[in-house]
């Protein structure tokens, strides 16, 4: 595998691997566990004497294909694939801490990722503090001299800010703790977290990777003496593999991210001009737009904007779902990042479980609304917009 192959390139063909046959298409392993010729053959694999693989709860052929391609793409030395997203966040940030150390992370988080740091990593008495991300005073402010780990969403879900994750790497590595970065929003074209400094990258692969609605994902990437320090043995012993088919899956998903994500930033971008331009919203954010808060750091930091847009309308919770209901092309989900326009209000769905206060500081108002841009064509969903805007109560 070529190293100087672009993004496109490696997506296609990285990290491939072909049995005697010559198949075009990776094969799927669809096997528990694997055969050696002798007795000694299996002890040498045992004792990691001899490469190869000995059961899929471990890693398989296929998981491996798609491992190594994520790395070519995100720049990192190794990687382990996960069942889900919310697999490879609790992964990465427990696999690290014991009891007694403490995880700085920022409050704007998808709330299954807040629910980990908040409410599961204390009963095991490692000590949590959520601080406003945008702003590094906080990072540094809550510091601890058992400090062991900063987490962080850029751009965070729902909202769309954007955190400096050059300056919080900064300040961990003052400390001797490591940046865990969900890249998920900016997608692994976009935004480059190891480049900037963080330590790790975790993504939910059933979003932009997978793209297409059909299956659970997710993988950790960072360097492979910290996955061999931290990750292996928590990987090997807790069972949060991907299922092989579909590493399969996200393979076939990943050869079209580039095209697929190129159309979804522009429409994205143009939806968001459009809205901007409505009386009956109160505010866009975008990453691609000038007025976006964090415009500076974006221009930094990231590469693209996003295919994600938030807005809120003035209609409050009654305008949002009328919008919503009116809609015919883009559909109501709360998923994101699928080839297929999704749309959610996060105060009712994604982030429910937050109380009215907590939501409140997130910038998360009953008229928020999410939008994932999917494919189709530009023209289509911007009418569709100005068709359901028009059943909008002023």
């Amino acid at each position: 595998m070529s190293k100087t192959w672009r993004p496109a390139t490696q997506l296609v063909h990285g990290g491939t691997l072909r049995s005697q046959y010559g198949e075009t298409s990776e094969a799927i392993y669809l096997t528990q566990g694997f055969v050696y010729e002798t007795s000694e053959a299996a002890e040498a694999r045992f004792k990691g004497e001899t490469d190869g693989f000995i059961y899929a709860r471990y890693g398989s052929p296929t998981n491996d294909m798609f491992e190594k391609r994520m790395c070519a793409l995100e720049g990192a030395e190794d990687a382990r694939a996960t069942a889900s997203g919310m697999a490879a966040v609790t992964a990465a940030v427990l696999c690290q801490v014991k009891a007694g150390d403490h995880i700085v992370a920022a409050r704007a988080l998808f709330g299954s990722c807040r629910w980990v740091v908040e409410t599961l990593a204390p009963k095991y008495g490692i000590e949590c503090t959520l601080v406003d991300g945008r702003d590094l005073a906080n990072w540094e402010k809550a510091i601890r001299p058992n400090t062991k780990v900063f987490f962080l969403e850029s751009p965070t879900n729902p909202t769309l800010e954007v955190i400096d994750i050059s300056g919080v790497a900064r300040l961990a590595n003052q400390i001797g703790a490591k940046v865990v970065v969900d890249n998920v929003f900016a997608t692994p074209l976009f935004q480059k977290p190891l480049e900037l400094g963080a330590h790790i990258v975790v993504y939910s692969a059933t979003k932009h990777i997978d793209g297409q609605g059909r299956c659970l994902g997710g993988v950790v990437l960072a360097d492979k003496a910290w996955i061999d320090e931290n990750l292996h043995d928590y990987f090997r012993h807790t069972g949060p593999a991907m299922s092989p088919f579909n590493a399969w899956t996200l393979l076939k998903g990943i050869e079209t991210l580039p095209l697929r994500v190129k159309q979804q930033t522009e429409n994205a971008a143009r939806i968001a001009d459009f809205l901007a331009d409505q009386n009956k919203i109160a505010k866009v954010i975008y990453p691609g737009r000038e007025d976006h808060p964090q415009a500076d750091i974006i221009a930094r930091q990231m590469t693209g904007g996003s295919t994600l847009v938030a807005f809120e309308l003035k209609g409050g919770k009654e305008a949002a779902f009328a919008l919503q209901n009116a809609l015919e092309i883009i559909k109501i989900s709360n998923n994101l990042g699928d080839s297929k326009s999704l749309i959610t209000h996060p105060a009712t769905t994604t982030h429910k479980n937050l109380t009215e206060e907590a939501r409140a500081e997130l910038g998360i108002s009953p008229g928020t609304v999410r939008l994932s841009a999917g494919i189709e064509d530009t023209e289509d969903l911007i009418e569709d917009f100005a068709r359901a805007l028009a059943k909008v109560s002023a």
